[in-house]
């Protein structure tokens, strides 16, 4: 009778500590909008940090494009029943790697850890293929190419920033442009990263802000002073063009030959002719 009775209340123990659990959401970080992308059930928030999460590119933004990109995410703090998590690291599917790697082409890898402008380390590990094989030491001057532009991507961009512009393939791009002298490649994927350190220290970015709204107030002020000052006058309209007038060509005047004066004769034989009253 007293192991039945011990064994009841051990189930009833099991039940009641099945019941007071909660389910609590798992909430992505603030550069993917705070997304939900699972749930985690337990009876304490505090054991729920810690646990780490894999999602797919495709079931945060939508896009199918990004269906082979898998997003890993720990949770670091609980408030209320949403989990919030910090993004820790991505991979890219083994099928989708096997079919960029074909026979007669080269692979090259590299491995590189680098700091942000905010201090955290994060390790990337580019992937460059092409089309068909290639020399040993082009292999090293392209691996050296991507180890050059990864750390001057990071070097100027915080690491949120950072994580978009590999995820969203920005940095390869970069990549491939910057490869092309040495040999033209066919694909350049970032195949795995790792965050080895989170961000230590916090850009205060409130002093530009504020710098930006006193350029703001300095050029309003400088439109009220402009709109105050009396307008100048309008300039004087452009004299008219000026109108060649015609040259008057002078014609030689041709002297008027004057009567001859009657002769004698003439005179006498008008008088003759003429009958007297």
């Amino acid at each position: 009778m007293a192991a039945k009775k011990s064994s009841r209340t051990t189930v009833r123990k099991v039940k009641d500590k099945w019941r007071s659990k909660e389910w609590y959401r798992v909430l992505a970080p603030d550069m993917f909008n705070n997304t939900q992308i699972a749930e985690t059930l337990s009876d304490d928030g505090a054991k729920v940090i810690g646990r780490v999460t894999e999602v797919t590119m495709q079931d945060l933004t939508g896009d199918f494009s990004k269906m082979h990109i898998k997003l890993q995410f720990k949770i670091s703090e609980v408030s209320g029943l949403d989990a919030h998590t910090q993004f820790i690291g991505h991979t890219l599917t083994s099928d989708y790697i096997r079919r960029l790697t074909r026979r007669k082409h080269s692979k090259t890898d590299g491995v590189f850890d680098v700091t942000t402008k905010d201090k955290a380390i994060i390790r990337v590990k580019p992937m460059a293929v092409t089309e068909k094989r290639i020399q040993v030491s082009q292999q090293q001057a392209i691996r050296g190419t991507m180890g050059k532009v990864i750390d001057m991507e990071a070097k100027k961009s915080m690491s949120s920033e950072f994580i978009k512009e590999m995820l969203s393939g920005n940095i390869s791009k970069g990549i491939l442009r910057a490869c092309k002298p040495i040999y033209p490649l066919k694909r350049v994927e970032i195949r795995k990263s790792e965050v080895l350190r989170l961000p230590t220290e916090k850009v205060v970015e409130a002093p530009i802000k504020e710098e930006k709204e006193e350029e703001k107030e300095e050029e309003k002020e400088e439109e009220v002073s402009k709109e105050e000052e009396p307008l100048p006058p309008p300039p004087p309209p452009p004299p008219p063009p000026e109108v060649l007038e015609p040259e008057i060509v002078e014609e030689e005047q041709t002297p008027k030959k004057e009567p001859a004066s009657p002769t004698e004769e003439e005179v006498i034989s008008e008088s003759e002719e003429t009958p007297v009253d």
